[in-house]
């Protein structure tokens, strides 16, 4: 088993969902968060039920936080399978300094619909996704956001976290090819159900 593969290359796929428990249960008890965070990772992206997925995600913060890789997020939200997989249909062509990011915006506290929003008539409000692009890492740009540095009103006020996994394979690309992604893959997120800021 590849501990080190990419999230979205997903190591566990050919196991069954007991063999992944039991694998959880050993990476809590040996408090490793890269195996414990492909345990969950995998389930997660089965459509594995909130109810089972939250409390194994605490369970692992709690004993494991220093070894939890950063593409494994702090919030469960169900549609990270389809973020995932619409994302995958990007790819670089040539190599630059530019990285798409995805970060996770909480509507928790807003109405269940924005009204006359097309973009979230399959996932509703609750949470949101915003698409970028930087010449800075994906994590140093959210932290830019977050401080007020040229930032979008909706990471600033919304933002909870990055979203590395999915776009993991999106680092390092070329200037104009980037911005071609950024608005193209905002676009696939939208017609997909996603509620998405940014992308333009």
């Amino acid at each position: 088993m590849d501990w080190t593969a990419a999230p979205a290359q997903r190591p566990l796929r050919r196991q069954s969902l007991p063999q992944i428990r039991a694998l959880l249960a050993e990476a809590l008890g040996q408090k490793d968060g890269v195996r414990g965070a492909h345990c969950i990772h995998e389930a997660w992206m089965r459509g594995d039920f909130s109810v089972n997925l939250e409390p194994a995600m605490q369970q692992l913060w709690s004993v494991a936080a220093e070894s939890i890789p950063d593409w494994l997020p702090m919030q469960y939200v169900e549609w990270l399978p389809l973020l995932y997989e619409v994302t995958a249909r990007f790819t670089r062509t040539r190599r630059g300094r530019s990285n798409i990011y995805l970060v996770l915006l909480d509507y928790r506290d807003s109405r269940p619909e924005p009204r006359g929003d097309p973009s979230c008539s399959a996932y509703g409000s609750t949470f949101g996704v915003y698409v970028g692009m930087s010449r800075y890492a994906p994590a140093q740009r959210f932290d830019q956001h977050k401080a007020g540095i040229r930032s979008a009103g909706a990471v600033l006020k919304r933002g909870l976290e990055v979203l590395t996994g999915p776009s993991q394979h999106l680092q390092g690309i070329a200037r104009t090819e980037a911005a071609e992604i950024e608005i193209t893959l905002g676009e696939a997120l939208r017609e997909a159900g996603l509620f998405v800021k940014g992308g333009h």
